[in-house]
């Protein structure tokens, strides 16, 4: 039985077999496509062919994908959204779409509304529903809204107005597509909103991803499970998908350190991802990717869901040199995925990183010809100057003053020197140029929950052990086997701005795949 996995980046697709052992059985590379879909099935029926694998012993299909968010930075296939926020009068000073750029909200905004409703930080109602501000603003988006948006104050502590809300959406449009927000963002309104209404709009590009990777598999007639990557280093099945396609943003990276944990055995690293154009920087901890505290912005819209800590800086294999021994420019620009036509070690006239390694005797042993005139002295200024720059970045990533072990991924890694300041080793595993789709393949399913409880009405223990059931119960829902599933990480913090003896708790369960799981969509 195996597991195919695939990555689609800007510039390639990758795709990796693992067996039921979860060790690589073979990888491909493959140019990504501009319909990208023709690039899935060449990518899929190259890494059949090449490893001999009968079609009909791949069981699991997983998919990295950067369609949605190649769609909110393009401000293309997006849907048009009607927003509903359960907030009257507490939410009404600051609107819906506040502070988002204009050509963003141009292409999703249909209308939104403020309606009676909203709990307090402990679940304590604070205004009643109005069933007719409700019906009412859907008479006046009947026909122009493609989805809908929907988010409460403090749903994520009580979601009960925002699923009844939802039930009278759907009494009066029918079966549209509905998202609410506590099943997206964290506790703060607005940025939960903000990517409420990102998701919704996503719908249709979701669906999109979906039916193309059926339709791939089953032009090659594999009958797999499929399963997408989520941001968070893990996979959800395509009903938790369909429902949730924002969770796709950012997989890349991630997918990028998984498989590079799955490839060393580490479960604590930093990861450097190196692409043609940057390289990405991240922190592997306890086995998955470190996740950002800070605010996201995507598209130019704040958003406060989960998304890997990754730093990006314009490093790449094609990355341009320019100047003389006197003054040295390494990038940002890139020659991307033209590196085979443009660089001069494949016949071109742009001086590029992977030139320089090559000059210097670390790659490309077989076209150093090609470079024989650059002069040594020069390269090894510039190799010092992409160290430097490399160096600092992972100073930046890392939180203590430790030396730490470093794993290189990516095609580009060739252009990384072999010793750091900071480091403790780099490590090139086997597989390293295929890790973000070995990384899709690994198949471990997770959910999340970020609640705050008042200590005043149960004791810290009882806090944890619910919000523990309800991680447990999101990654049923996402795929995970029942019983598999372990708590991997538990954040408890007092809030002392809140009354009531407010405490804020986090929680992430994780699983191992389950087969058929989405007979377990609720």
């Amino acid at each position: 039985m195996y597991r195919l996995g695939l990555d689609v980046g800007g510039t390639n697709t990758d795709a990796a077999l693992i067996d039921e052992d979860l060790k690589v059985f073979h990888t491909v590379k493959v140019p990504t496509t501009k319909d990208v879909e023709s690039g899935i099935i060449d990518a899929i029926a190259k890494v059949v062919r090449e490893s001999k694998v009968d079609s009909s012993d791949i069981k699991y299909a997983m998919l990295g994908t950067t369609h949605c968010t190649n769609a909110i930075v393009e401000r293309k296939r997006l849907d048009k959204v009607g927003v509903i926020r359960v907030g009257r009068p507490a939410t009404t000073a600051i609107p819906p779409f506040t502070d988002w750029p204009k050509d963003i909200r141009e292409k999703i905004e249909v209308a939104s509304i403020i309606v009676s409703g909203g709990y307090e930080f402990d679940g304590r109602l604070i205004a009643e529903l109005d069933k007719e501000e409700v019906y009412k603003f859907c008479r006046e988006i009947s026909g122009k809204a493609e989805s809908i948006a929907i988010s409460g104050v403090y749903a994520p502590v009580n979601k009960e107005q925002e699923e009844i809300v939802a039930a009278w959406v759907r009494e009066e449009l029918g079966d549209i597509p509905i998202s609410l927000s506590h099943a997206i963002g964290s506790i703060g309104l607005l940025e939960r909103e903000n990517a409420t209404i990102l998701n919704a709009a996503l719908m249709t590009t979701g669906q999109t991803v979906i039916n193309g990777f059926s339709k791939a598999l089953s032009s090659l007639n594999i009958e797999a499970e499929m399963f997408f990557s989520q941001n968070d280093g893990t996979l959800m099945n395509a009903a938790y998908a369909e429902r949730y396609p924002i969770l796709t943003m950012g997989c890349g990276p991630t997918n990028s350190i998984r498989g590079s944990a799955h490839l060393t055995g580490l479960d604590n690293a930093i990861v450097l991802d190196v692409g043609g154009t940057t390289s990405d920087i991240g922190v592997l901890s306890k086995g998955f990717p470190r996740e950002s505290s800070l605010a996201v912005t995507i598209g130019g819209v704040n958003t406060n869901f989960r998304m890997p800590d990754i730093l990006s800086i314009g490093l790449g294999g094609g990355t341009r040199i320019l100047g003389n021994n006197e003054k040295i420019t390494v990038g940002p620009e890139s020659v991307g995925y033209e590196i085979t036509k443009k660089a001069l070690i494949f016949g071109g006239d742009v001086l590029t990183t992977s030139d320089i390694v090559t000059r210097l005797g670390y790659a490309f042993e077989d076209r150093a010809e090609q470079v024989e005139h650059l002069s040594t002295e020069f390269c090894e200024k510039v190799n010092e100057q992409m160290t430097e720059m490399l160096e600092d970045a992972i100073d930046q990533m890392k939180t203590s003053s430790k030396e730490a072990p470093l794993i290189l991924s990516g095609g580009g890694s060739i252009i990384v020197s072999k010793s750091l300041k900071g480091v403790s080793e780099v490590i090139m595993p086997e597989h390293y140029g295929a890790a973000n789709a070995i990384g899709a393949a690994l198949g471990q399913v997770s959910g999340d929950v970020e609640r705050i409880y008042s200590l005043d009405k149960m004791n810290r223990e009882e806090a944890i052990t619910d919000a523990k059931n309800l991680a447990t119960y999101e990654a049923l829902k996402a795929g995970a086997d029942e019983k598999t599933i372990s708590i991997i990480s538990i954040e408890d913090i007092p809030l002392a701005y809140l009354p009531g003896n407010a405490l804020l708790i986090r929680v992430k369960a994780v699983g191992d795949l389950q087969y058929s799981s989405e007979s377990v969509i609720i």
